[in-house]
């Protein structure tokens, strides 16, 4: 992803609300499996990070984007932004590619 990429995910990422906690429970196979769903319907979402989670935020990030195959475009605070490209172009929301 080049830099120019991400800057316009960001910017689309910024506007986004959360559509997923993490909190004490930590990182389970069921979110992990909503998250996939969730990206291959939106293809860009914001997660964040509840204070009562003992993980690090960017453990986080980088284990759920290896589990769904998708992309950290960015970690403010307690906040992630993941991105995955629609596996069927004409699906897309985002032309980044």
């Amino acid at each position: 992803m080049t830099s120019k990429e991400r800057a316009y995910l960001i910017k689309e990422g910024s506007k986004l609300s959360p559509i997923f906690q993490f909190g004490k429970a930590g990182i389970s196979p069921e979110l992990t499996a909503a998250i996939k769903d969730a990206l291959e319907a939106r293809e860009l979402i914001k997660i964040s990070v509840l204070k009562n989670c003992n993980d690090d935020v960017r453990e986080i990030a980088e284990i759920v984007s290896e589990r769904t195959g998708s992309q950290i475009v960015k970690i403010i605070g307690k906040k992630i932004i993941l991105y995955k490209p629609n596996s069927d172009p004409e699906k897309r929301h985002f032309s980044v590619e």
